[in-house]
């Protein structure tokens, strides 16, 4: 099976060079510095197992039919992709990897026959650092199945292919496990708007509590819309319900505990990543997937929306914030925090 990868960023180059180490045919489409150091050096990985140059085929346009064609880019560069690359997308597979839940929608309303759609998601780390360099920050699982009815053939076939680099698991409910991955993702928006790693951030337990205070206004809002969330192989559904319904204090020693110890290497999440190279965020399908869900119920999610808020301000100004600005912010102070914000 011939591959191609659309959107050169840290998880689109990792794919590229891992099903190339294991001797998948692979193209990579990214922007063109990116695509330029590539071609002059291979692409450089670093990971808990050494530094190396892998090569393999780029371009910064599709440049023949493939047999699957894998997008990782943003979800908001998702139409802008698919349009650029659309001469040679007319009869091959195409997968998501998106985070959020919305990605297969946009494919499909561009007029992408679902029966072509395979969504998948991505629990595995990357970091890019500067063209034609990334960082594997940690292995993980890769979760594929349709986004629309069951599983077909199709599915299977892909992901033979994808085992040969990645523990693949397939999925008979792939809707309700993005809703928990969205989940997984929450805390992303907080080292977007300190503009520092996962780590730096979250050595800071108020910071940590802002995160168990987003993530129950999230479940609150996702069980009033009546979603099921689904366990992920590595991450059941209690681990969320539990961080939700627990104490802040020991909620928020947990969240501190896992996401200092994520990675030796700094990690800087999806959301911080984007805009470190220039880029609108994802914090709009993230955060904002569950303030936009309640609003449509009719219902408040003040601490999602202001989240929203603060990293648009981010983008747009370019400026991050000091950690007791988010504080005063959302009513943070020592052990005390704000039963409501508004």
């Amino acid at each position: 099976m011939r591959v191609a990868i659309i959107g050169g960023g840290a998880i689109g180059s990792v794919v590229a060079a891992q099903l190339s180490k294991a001797k998948v045919s692979v193209y990579l489409v990214g922007r063109k510095d990116h695509v330029e150091a590539i071609r002059q050096n291979g692409l450089q990985v670093e990971s808990g197992q050494g530094t190396e140059q892998i090569r393999f085929e780029v371009g910064t346009q599709l440049n023949q039919e493939y047999d699957l064609v894998i997008f990782a880019t943003k979800t908001q560069d998702l139409k802008q992709a698919y349009q650029e690359n659309q001469k040679f997308l007319g009869t091959c597979l195409l997968m998501t990897s998106q985070n959020g839940v919305q990605a297969d929608q946009v494919l499909k309303s561009l007029g992408v026959d679902e029966k072509r759609l395979i969504s998948s998601i991505v629990l595995f780390g990357s970091t890019y650092t500067q063209p034609g360099q990334i960082v594997y920050n940690f292995p993980g699982d890769w979760i594929i199945g349709s986004a629309f009815g069951a599983n077909e053939e199709r599915v299977a076939q892909v992901a033979e292919v994808l085992k040969k680099a990645f523990s693949v698991v397939v999925s008979s409910n792939i809707v309700g496990m993005k809703w928990l991955k969205l989940f997984i993702n929450f805390n992303n928006c907080i080292p977007a708007m300190t503009g520092k790693s996962m780590q730096e951030t979250f050595a800071d337990q108020d910071l940590c509590r802002l995160s168990i205070l987003l993530l129950r206004e999230g479940v609150d809002v996702v069980k009033k819309a009546g979603i099921e969330l689904v366990s992920l192989p590595s991450f059941p559904t209690e681990r969320i319900y539990g961080l939700a319904s627990m104490p802040l204090d020991q909620a928020a020693e947990i969240m501190h505990q896992r996401l200092t110890t994520l990675s030796k290497q700094p990690l800087y999440g999806s959301i911080l990543q984007s805009i470190l190279r220039g880029k609108a965020s994802e914090i709009d399908y993230i955060n904002g997937e569950v303030a936009l869900l309640a609003e449509r119920l009719g219902i408040s999610a003040p601490l999602n929306r202001r989240v929203v808020e603060l990293v648009h301000q981010v983008e747009e100004h370019g400026k991050f914030l000091k950690s007791e600005e988010i504080k005063k912010e959302f009513g943070l102070s020592g052990t005390t925090v704000a039963a409501a914000f508004s």
